[in-house]
């Protein structure tokens, strides 16, 4: 009874959690009780949480595809003129997987990249959901975040000016005049990089932090230039020339910049995501409107309610009270599932709300198969509650084997599919995992909770 009890209270956190998640980011409560009125915009749950230098910040709204929401679409043609012709198939891979890493990186989900090469045309076509500004996006994934460190090449009176051309694109002539020796430090040396604050004045930076090789270079370097300036190039563009006090010997710096926090943000992507090995440049840019919108969600939404209507009409006709108890999981099954796609979160698309509709019905078949061999224990003669633990454990290795032979379509599904298949396959993955949870524990839960007398 104590263990019910846990599962019992488990049950109604997890359920009362979920209907929290589930409520709409913006709804309208409209009452009319007699001469009381309520009618006022309710802004849905966001969590906010603030423990000492941790913070958290989590919107439970919901994402959506290219197909519902819009986007934007990018035509981006490679250019091969500095590949060897046995290199460029390789290269062109290799660009498609930094592209979709930048764009996964950036906080943007199911990214549809795809390879077009006609002759001696290596171009990417990238869509990308929720991103109406091209400019941004174009920024973001076609930059070939080439980073490089240069010292110092003649004395400093060339500095005494103060005409450092910082942000600044770096002519050769500028490279040979204040920083023309190669330091052989570079972004494939970069371990990791990330956003940082200035202390002292607040603004924004990026720091890098070096593998074991870089670590060491950065430091010979920093030895040998101590009261000099190291310049830290991105892609040809002077970003940050520092003054070097003392050596630094832990491998980490940071690059100063007048940056905002979306462009650190975004140079900091850059660096993590990898260097392009080919530089990109567009070839065709729209920005594209949602094919379906929200009148597909609409009928989504309308054509869900009436399958579950429709399958909770069926259990309570084909099985009584059992199946009452049933849908009420089934119920709770739909209510979880829906607020794990807005806390993973999953990017819905009309392919990945057809597999969610589809996994309601796929959630009943264990309460089928248990039901049935509940059935058949009642008529060999055993009571009611050994007929409930029989029927459970021995109807579990069918049910077990059949959410895992379906999960392993959903793998294949998500491993050789692209865009919409993938969040197909997710969502019904989804589904099926957590129809385990409603039919195992909160159906059986319900039963002996109803029937332990």
């Amino acid at each position: 009874m104590k263990n019910i009890r846990i599962l019992q209270w488990t049950i109604l956190i997890v359920t009362v959690l979920a209907i929290i998640i589930d409520l709409p980011r913006n709804y309208r409560l409209n009452l009319n009780i007699g001469p009381w009125k309520i009618d006022r915009t309710i802004s849905g749950p966001n969590l906010n949480l603030s423990l000492g230098p941790i913070s958290l910040r989590k919107d439970f709204s919901s994402r959506f595809g290219l197909d519902l929401s819009g986007g934007t679409h990018l035509v981006l043609e490679a250019d091969m003129g500095g590949i060897a012709p046995s290199d460029r198939d390789k290269a062109f891979d290799s660009a498609k997987n930094v592209v979709e890493r930048r764009v996964n990186l950036y906080g943007l989900t199911e990214p549809i990249v795809q390879q077009a090469k006609v002759g001696q045309s290596y171009r990417l076509i990238v869509e990308i959901p929720g991103i109406s500004d091209t400019s941004s996006a174009i920024d973001l994934i076609g930059r070939t975040a080439q980073l490089s460190f240069f010292e110092e090449g003649t004395p400093s009176s060339l500095r005494s000016s103060g005409q450092t051309p910082s942000g600044k694109e770096a002519t050769p002539s500028s490279l040979t005049e204040m920083w023309n020796k190669p330091t052989g430090l570079t972004g494939k040396n970069l371990k990791r990089s990330e956003v940082v604050f200035n202390p002292n004045t607040g603004k924004p930076e990026v720091s890098l932090e070096f593998d074991d090789e870089g670590a060491k270079k950065f430091s010979d370097i920093t030895t040998r230039n101590v009261e000099k300036t190291v310049a830290i190039f991105l892609d040809n563009q002077l970003i940050s020339a520092p003054r070097v006090n003392e050596p630094i010997l832990s491998g980490k710096a940071v690059i100063q910049g007048t940056f905002t926090v979306s462009e650190a943000k975004r140079l900091s992507i850059s660096l993590n995501a990898g260097a392009l090995p080919v530089p990109l440049k567009v070839a065709e840019q729209r920005d594209i409107g949602a094919t379906l919108g929200f009148e597909s969600i609409h009928k989504s939404i309308l054509a869900g309610t009436i399958g579950l209507a429709i399958v909770a009409a069926f259990m309570i006709v084909n099985y009584g009270f059992l199946g009452i108890l049933a849908d009420i999981a089934l119920l709770i099954y739909t209510l979880v599932v829906f607020a794990l796609f807005k806390l993973i979160p999953v990017t819905l698309t009309l392919a990945g709300i057809a597999g969610f509709i589809l996994s309601i019905g796929m959630a009943v078949d264990a309460n089928i198969l248990i039901f049935e061999r509940m059935k058949e224990e009642i008529r060999w003669g055993k009571d009611r509650m050994t007929a409930i633990s029989l029927g459970f454990d021995r109807a579990f290795p069918s049910i077990r084997d059949s959410n895992i032979s379906s999960l392993i379509t959903c793998g294949i599904l998500y491993w050789f599919g692209t865009g919409m298949i993938r969040g197909f396959a997710i969502t019904l993955a989804i589904g099926i995992v957590v129809s385990l949870f409603s039919a195992i524990t909160v159906t059986r839960t319900f039963l002996r909770l109803i029937y332990r007398n």
